[in-house]
């Protein structure tokens, strides 16, 4: 069969990792990426073997072998891009978040649906071996009905004043940033294990760096800086470090949230607890094969990820045996897998149902990150108006 062919747009942080994770597959081939400029697309290409550089990403849209495009830019240029590809008749990933706000995400929604195209949004720790067998678990009822969920998202690389990166700027990150950053893979993972929407948030968010010094040279995402060997100007920060919300669910089940970019010794501590009927049970993915499980009348639990202990509907998530763990990088490829798997094999979004997050699933994300921002402007309990059709 032949291999279904990629392109993909920007190769920051996160573009190589895609890239990386569809080679895993076997079935898939990066044919091409696009950058900025004609020379970083080249250079760029050099590096990871692929064979077409285009410094302009409408000239790869436009390339008939491209099956598919990944969109890994900045923030603001998601809409615009996402929107250009579903146009050019592509199948297509964005990174999160799929837009600056609701209004346009809605937009691509319906464009991507119009068109027909398979459409996913980088939501990547839904598909945590883990994870995927806890959705199993909370579905078969081992829980019992759940009551509570609460838990974190905790980072350390905006911790000091010198720390500084594209997402800190509004016109470039958009109106939020630690809640649509990372605060947004919380509340996808959280509702995609329990089957529940948001459906009402309260939120108190808070900039704990107010001003902070930026380098003149440029540092790179997550890098190391040597502080002494820079020079910086001053910038006022608009956009918040650190954030709490109280959640509500569309059952009744309520929850809290908390984010933040600046607790030291936190590197990417994506962590929830869901407190059922009959269990509990808490994740944390910085140790991704560990699942407590909580018990009243009998002795407290560790599950190991291992296939062998798996519930069958989960198996297919977890590739290696028992103590072969799995991490950060295999959910990513297991993302892709779901979704390269679902193209391969000639699926539809309006009559089949994907194992990965769509623009459906990014539109909500950005109904949640609108009301967030709402509730704490206003002070106060905000509905999350994702429309009837999406919230049902």
């Amino acid at each position: 069969m032949e291999k279904i062919k990629v392109g993909v747009i920007g190769t920051g942080f996160i573009g190589p990792t895609h890239i990386e994770a569809i080679r895993r597959l076997g079935f898939v081939e990066v044919v091409a990426l696009a950058e900025t400029s004609q020379e970083a697309a080249e250079k760029k290409a050099a590096e990871l073997g692929i064979p077409k550089a285009y410094g302009n990403y409408r000239e790869m849209l436009q390339d008939r072998d491209i099956h598919v495009v990944h969109n890994c830019t900045p923030n603001h240029l998601h809409f615009a891009i996402n929107k250009e590809i579903i146009l050019a008749g592509k199948h297509v990933i964005s990174e999160k978040p799929l837009a600056m706000n609701s209004e346009e995400s809605a937009e691509l929604l319906e464009l991507a649906e119009k068109h027909g195209v398979v459409h996913g949004v980088n939501f990547n720790y839904r598909q945590h071996a883990s994870v995927q067998n806890l959705h199993a678990m909370v579905v078969n009822g081992d829980l019992g009905k759940v009551n509570l969920v609460h838990g974190s998202y905790l980072q350390d690389w905006l911790l000091f004043e010198t720390d500084f990166n594209w997402r800190l700027a509004p016109e470039v990150g958009g109106k939020s940033r630690a809640v649509a950053d990372i605060g947004s893979h919380w509340c996808d993972t959280v509702q995609y294990v329990t089957g529940k929407r948001i459906v009402e948030v309260f939120a108190d968010l808070a900039t704990v760096v107010p001003v902070r010094k930026k380098a003149k040279n440029t540092i790179a995402t997550f890098s190391a800086q040597n502080i002494e060997e820079q020079e910086y100007e001053d910038v006022s920060i608009n956009t918040e470090d650190y954030a709490s919300v109280l959640v509500r669910f569309e059952d009744g089940a309520r929850g809290v949230l908390t984010v933040s970019q600046v607790s030291a010794g936190r590197k990417n501590r994506l962590s929830f607890e869901i407190n059922g009927s009959q269990s509990s049970v808490f994740w944390n993915q910085e140790e991704p094969e560990k699942l407590w499980i909580g018990h009243r009348d009998r002795a407290n639990e560790i599950l190991l990820a291992d296939p062998s202990l798996f519930t069958p509907e989960a198996r297919s998530a977890i590739h290696y045996p028992g103590g072969h763990n799995e991490g950060w990088p295999d959910a990513l490829k297991n993302m892709m897998l779901n979704f390269y798997s679902f193209v391969r094999d000639g699926k539809s979004l309006k009559t089949d149902k994907p194992n990965f997050a769509t623009f459906e699933d990014g539109h909500i994300s950005m109904c949640i990150t609108d009301a967030i921002l709402e509730s704490n402007q206003q002070q106060k309990w905000v509905k999350v108006q994702a429309g009837k059709e999406v919230l049902i």
